[in-house]
């Protein structure tokens, strides 16, 4: 028989499973949503076992969609959303706390306080990360302080450290393995890049005992053998694993250096291959691991904006200007001279690359009384290039490396007035894929490959294929003139949470 890949993409929202053969085609979806809970402002956070509970419904559904039995799954491959961190006892598999998501800001101040301790420099030459919230390390070493006896249980080894793509290997394994990659690892703080592996000296920075943490293997090999009895009566090898943004570029082909690819998703991440260099960074933008193939690791530079699709769901569910996200094209095409000068700057959650700003908040500027909906929805859709387009100069600067086309996916991206803008915005070609659930087919890739369902990277290259390509028509001058003001929008939202607060921008 064929092969039967089943995939997981444990998200923000929600989980998805799919059923993909060996030619990459997708034979069946499953998808079940799952709740966010927000404590207070700034807070964050998943029950893990409505996350493991949602896992178990869409990979059922999927597997029932393409009419596969359990039995005939070849392999599982994962990819999940990355610096979302849990605490869980080994022994019963049961989080001791919700899992602090990625978009949390909790630890804030415990990044200044590293800042200010001197330890911002040696982090960022480790890591390739910015001393940011953002990211696992800081999440772990508040889990350990204010969850009662769990510093004390960590020092016994009683618990055990996760991001989201070690928790589903644990659940689908009943707790026989405690593993990862260096994707999922490489965004923790706690993982050196040069020495490609979890430091003793990052844990003891971030005071995170380092017996907490997973063993890191390479992103396509063994993980571990799924339970029947706890996952769905599946007996299969987990054999690939990747966070969702450098699945993503892997399902889009962007296996050579200085290809690249944006994901338009909640938040948007630009990533490029630099390939077997981790290409430092001055400017705010993130230096990774893509994957570990074979022991070598390639390596990428992305820029992680916090809020793109986002906004369009704020539109929907906070302002309802829209009744569904689909509407929103439409809506923003019936201003047929652009923005009007309206601009939105959805820093709902701070600003993240190239600013770095988790003080910065949300402006809507350029009002004037004949302002309406189409304006807000144009707006909303504009914010997602212009922060894509300050990461791609950036990026293209610092690398060296100048793509000739932006390869882009998520859901966003069959939105054609933005691929247009985009375009128009980068001076470049926008690809858009046939496929585009790039992130999913990253890890079935890669899961095939640590199976042998693929031989090598190059037996994969008639997998991925092009749409539609939209060209640039805009002229240099209106470019400037559109982006001059963006820019200035952005200076101005920057550093609010603290001048309303008492403090200084």
């Amino acid at each position: 028989m064929e092969a039967r890949i089943l995939a997981v993409d444990a998200g923000t929202t929600s989980v998805r499973g799919f059923v993909v053969d060996g030619t990459g085609s997708i034979l069946g979806v499953g998808q079940r949503e799952f709740p966010q809970h927000f404590p207070s402002p700034g807070l964050v956070e998943h029950d893990a076992d409505e996350i493991w509970t949602a896992t178990l419904a869409a990979c059922g559904d999927a597997l029932t969609a393409a009419g596969t039995r359990p039995d005939e799954v070849t392999c599982v491959g994962i990819t999940n959303q990355r610096e979302t961190t849990l605490l869980y006892d080994r022994a019963t598999l049961a989080p001791v706390h919700r899992a602090i998501v990625w978009q949390d800001r909790r630890t804030a101040d415990r990044c200044e306080a590293l800042r200010a301790a001197g330890h911002e420099d040696h982090l960022r030459r480790a890591t390739g990360l910015v001393l940011d919230a953002y990211f696992s390390g800081t999440k772990a070493g508040w889990l350990l302080d204010h969850v009662a006896g769990a510093r004390d249980r960590a020092e016994a080894g009683d618990l055990a450290l996760a991001t989201v793509d070690t928790w589903l290997v644990a659940r689908m394994t009943a707790g026989t393995a405690h593993v990862t990659e260096p994707s999922n690892a490489s965004r923790t703080l706690l993982y050196d890049l040069a020495a490609g592996d979890f430091t003793d000296d990052l844990c003891g920075v971030l005071d995170v005992p380092r017996a907490l943490l997973p063993e890191v293997r390479d992103s396509a090999g063994a993980f571990g053998m799924t339970d029947p009895t706890a996952f769905l009566g599946v007996a299969a090898p987990i054999t690939g694993i990747a966070g969702d943004q450098q699945a993503a570029l892997f399902g889009q082909g962007a296996w050579t250096p200085g290809t690249s690819k944006n994901t338009y998703g909640t938040g948007s991440f630009l990533l490029m291959n630099t390939g077997t260099e981790a290409v430092r960074s001055d400017g705010g933008l993130l230096t990774s691991v893509g994957w570990r193939l074979g022991g070598v690791d390639t390596f990428v530079l992305e820029g992680a904006i916090f809020v793109t699709g986002a906004s369009v769901q704020w539109l929907r569910d906070q302002l309802g200007v829209i009744a569904d996200a689909g509407e929103v094209e439409a809506l923003a095409a019936e201003l047929p001279d652009g923005n009007e000068g309206v601009y939105l700057v959805p820093a709902f959650a701070g600003l993240g690359a190239p600013h770095w700003d988790p003080h910065a908040r949300g402006l809507l500027v350029g009002l004037t009384r004949g302002s309406d909906r189409r304006h807000l929805a144009r707006a909303a859709i504009e914010a997602m290039a212009y922060q894509v387009t300050d990461v791609a100069r950036l990026m293209a600067d610092e690398a060296g490396l100048d793509p000739a086309e932006l390869r882009v996916d998520g859901g966003a991206a069959r939105n054609d007035l933005l691929c247009r803008f985009q375009a128009d915005l980068l001076g470049a070609p926008v690809v858009r894929p046939r496929v585009t659930e790039t992130t999913v087919l990253g890890a079935a890739l890669l899961a095939g490959l640590g199976a042998g369902v693929w031989d090598s990277v190059e037996d994969l290259a008639g997998v991925w294929h092009a749409e539609r390509t939209f060209a640039p028509t805009m002229d240099a001058t209106t470019r400037t003139h559109l982006l001059g003001g963006w820019h200035e929008a952005v200076r101005r939202s920057g550093g609010w949470a603290r001048v309303v607060s008492g403090g200084t921008a």
